[in-house]
């Protein structure tokens, strides 16, 4: 810890010795103003003014400048282009363009000449081969980039390395800019949109990737057909509205909209969820908001903070609630877990979020968590507003996030209960389709205890930047395995996914919201409903969140009714992670393994066990993290149970080998399934004791269920019951009900009564 002390307490003298060493720093100035993008000439006074005396922003800028001068003392290497992601040249290439940009920074900041040279030069060496670089070797891409296999990890390259042009720009003699200009720059712009309309004009993420470089590039050239070229797209392309891309989604938008706007209106909802999921949004965030900033400096009379009333910072605000306590990512459609706010795109996100939104002082919190902050004036402004102690908690509560441009194609769900140091959260998706990120897993949820996941999300089957599994792209599993309905918990019928994995269809339709109320904390309810994931068939999920003040954790009620118009086989997966303690039915082990089918998803799952319900009830047991958890699910004597565990026709091993539980209902119209999911001990293995072993509840049964309502009652050990009725097609709050049940009225006002 000294030693860290003292480290940093050098690198801080180094920093104010450099800053009064700026004699080298000689400006000349040609056209606009620069730096103009994120740094300015005033907010770089502005910074020096306090370098020295405001500890975050010392510390970071200190371990910039570590990192770029070590980078520096190795020379400079632009390899001629040949990997995939994860190998060499690509690696190379993107570690090229992140030192570049933060080697400009120092030269604005410290004018210390060495970190302008260093940029001037490798920018020589691009602008040297970029005129003769065919197209990247690899074809796999729809729009294969120059240095890279994909025209989006170019535009990552012109993003980053315009901020570095821009802080060296006015130090360069006229000739020299000018031949980058003509040379490397805008020659780099056009190949991005003009030569790669199927890549620059749609409303995706790797658009906003390329419109955000274009439009940076245009802004430090003072080159304004190539801002308009990026806020509004291509003027006129002949398009393939049928085209789509390597992830099976389509290129180009059907009511043809382009460019960056068009990339904030569309996938964003007035909530400010990106309907890709929050990973994508994670990578998306960085280009819309950094490019925000840009335009902000530059271009004011836009207005765009305040484009689609605020969704920008809406969209960070949605972003940090869109994670476990942890702070990681919920894995929605194609996730990598573990990704998480400590990222660097997040960190420029909360910053810009804070100075260019309302100070909301919760942001505060999560940059101390971050320990870093954007060199800039938003992080200034974090760094200042830290050392004064302003910073508020920031706290996680039960939120509803809208899908769609208009907010009106369903949506997310997060019900969270928070005691002490003790949370539960549930993630509820009933969205779009998410663009060609989107899974197939319409209602489908997932369940979290102190940021732990008890019921996983499975995420995406890819390991990024990788270059053994498939050059860090994609596998092939997750077509086959992580996008089908299977893998999600959620129903599946006839063994088929939702829309038969046909994206065009996907994409015509969403689920629907039904209710969500958490206007009280203790019983807490999101219903959603779904009819187009299979023709004839609707799909009604209700799920609660409730705390009863005689048990320690809350739980989790969760009904799920289908109504078809004809008869099926209805699977749904509990996809829980951990060991199994026990089940009250038997079961069957194989001694040689087979699969649960032959395809949809079901051809990479072994059947490890199977038996039937033989009861009204099945209660499923299992430890994880030290803590023990049931699922008390109604069901039908003949109802088929399965263990099952992903990893089946998986011969490169590209599937993790997790566990589920299946419950089966076959030749059915309709069904319901109502279970109940507990947390209720825990386990210490240096003590070896079991606290709450056993689960709090008996049995949940299925007292009426019809067009109108659905009634379940549940019955605890001690054989004290609850009546649960859900109102099927009425969720307003201010309709009068009354049924039936048992021989015993029940009448309530709104959609849901319990007690």
């Amino acid at each position: 810890m000294l030693k860290s002390f003292f480290s940093f307490l050098l690198l801080s003298v180094l920093l104010i010795s450099c800053v009064k060493k700026e004699s080298k720093f000689t400006s000349a100035p040609k056209g606009a103003s620069h730096p103009n993008l994120i740094l300015t000439s005033k907010s770089v006074s502005e910074i020096k003014s306090k370098l020295g005396s405001i500890p975050l922003f010392d510390q970071t800028l200190a371990i910039t400048k570590e990192e770029v001068d070590l980078e520096i003392s190795k020379g400079i290497s632009v390899p001629i282009p040949k990997d995939m992601a994860g190998g060499y040249t690509h690696t190379q290439h993107k570690l090229n363009y992140i030192i570049m940009q933060k080697a400009g920074v120092l030269f604005q900041l410290l004018g210390d000449e060495k970190y302008a040279i260093f940029i001037k030069e490798m920018l020589f060496e691009y602008a040297k081969i970029f005129p003769k670089l065919p197209l990247h070797p690899q074809t796999r891409s729809y729009s294969r980039g120059k240095l890279f296999w994909q025209c989006l990890n170019d535009s990552n390259w012109l993003v980053y390395t315009s901020q570095a042009y821009d802080c060296i720009y006015s130090w360069l003699s006229k000739e020299q800019s000018d031949y980058l200009n003509k040379t490397l720059f805008r020659p780099y712009a056009d190949f991005l949109s003009i030569e790669n309309p199927q890549y620059f004009n749609r409303v995706h993420n790797h658009s906003t990737w390329g419109n955000v470089a274009v439009g940076m590039i245009g802004l430090v050239m003072n080159d304004d057909e190539l801002v308009h070229r990026a806020l509004y797209g291509l003027d006129k392309v002949n398009v393939d509205l049928t085209a789509k891309d390597n992830d099976g989604g389509f290129i180009f938008d059907k009511n043809g909209k382009a460019g960056f706007f068009a990339n904030l209106d569309s996938p964003f909802s007035p909530d400010g969820y990106y309907t890709e999921g929050p990973y994508y949004q994670r990578y998306a965030i960085y280009p819309f908001l950094i490019f925000a900033e840009a335009l902000q400096n530059n271009k004011p009379e836009l207005k765009i903070f305040e484009y689609k009333n605020g969704v920008l910072i809406k969209a960070v605000h949605a972003l940090l609630n869109l994670t476990d306590d942890d702070g990681e990512f919920f894995p929605l459609n194609d996730g990598q877990k573990g990704m998480s706010y400590y990222t660097p795109s997040l960190v420029s996100a909360v910053n810009i979020a804070y100075y260019y939104g309302t100070q909301n002082p919760e942001l505060l919190s999560i940059a101390k968590k971050q320990n870093q902050v954007q060199l800039d004036a938003t992080g200034l402004a974090i760094a200042i507003s830290l050392k004064e102690n302003k910073e508020e908690k920031f706290i996680k509560k039960s939120i509803e996030l809208s899908d769609g441009s208009l907010g009106d194609e369903g949506g997310i769900s997060i019900l969270r209960h928070q005691k002490l140091n003790e949370t539960m959260t549930l993630v509820y998706k009933y969205t779009a389709q998410g663009l060609s990120h989107g899974h197939y897993d319409k209602l489908s949820f997932s369940m979290y205890e102190n940021g732990d996941e008890v019921i996983q999300d499975y995420g995406f089957s890819r390991f990024v930047n990788i270059e053994q599994k498939n050059g860090g792209g994609y596998l092939n599993e997750n077509k086959t395995f992580a996008k089908q309905t299977i893998a999600h918990n959620t129903i599946v019928q006839n063994e088929t996914s939702h829309f038969n994995s046909d994206f065009e269809t996907g994409s015509k339709n969403h689920s629907e919201k039904y209710l969500f109320d958490i206007s009280n904390p203790n019983f807490q309810i999101t219903s959603a409903k779904e009819k187009n994931a299979y023709p004839g068939t609707e799909i009604h999920r209700t799920m609660i969140m409730v705390k009863d003040t005689t048990l320690t954790n809350p739980f989790i009620i969760d009904i799920a009714r289908v109504s078809s118009s004809k008869k099926n086989n209805y699977d749904l997966p509990f996809y829980y992670l951990g060991q199994l303690i026990s089940t009250n039915f038997n079961y069957e082990t194989p001694e040689n393994l087979s699969i649960l089918g032959k395809k949809n998803g079901y051809q990479h799952l072994w059947k490890e066990a199977f038996g039937n319900a033989n009861s009204d009830n099945i209660q499923f047991t299992w430890l994880h993290k030290k803590r023990f958890y049931t699922l008390t699910s109604s069901t039908k004597t003949d109802d088929e149970i399965i263990l099952a565990r992903i990893g089946a026709n998986d011969p490169n091993f590209n599937l993790r080998k997790d566990p589920m539980l299946l419950i089966r209902k076959r030749n059915i119209q309709n069904a319901v399934f109502a279970t109940i999911i507990e947390s209720h001990g825990n386990y210490d293995p240096v003590t070896e004791k079991a606290e709450n072993l056993y689960n709090h509840f008996k049995s949940i049964k299925v007292l009426v269920n019809d067009e109108n309502y659905t009634a379940i009652e549940i019955i605890d050990n001690n054989n004290k019951s609850k009546i649960l009725i859900l109102a099927n097609n009425e969720s307003s709050s201010y309709k009068n009900h009354s049924i039936k049940i048992n021989n015993k009225n029940y009448t309530f006002k709104g959609s849901y009564n319990y007690n």
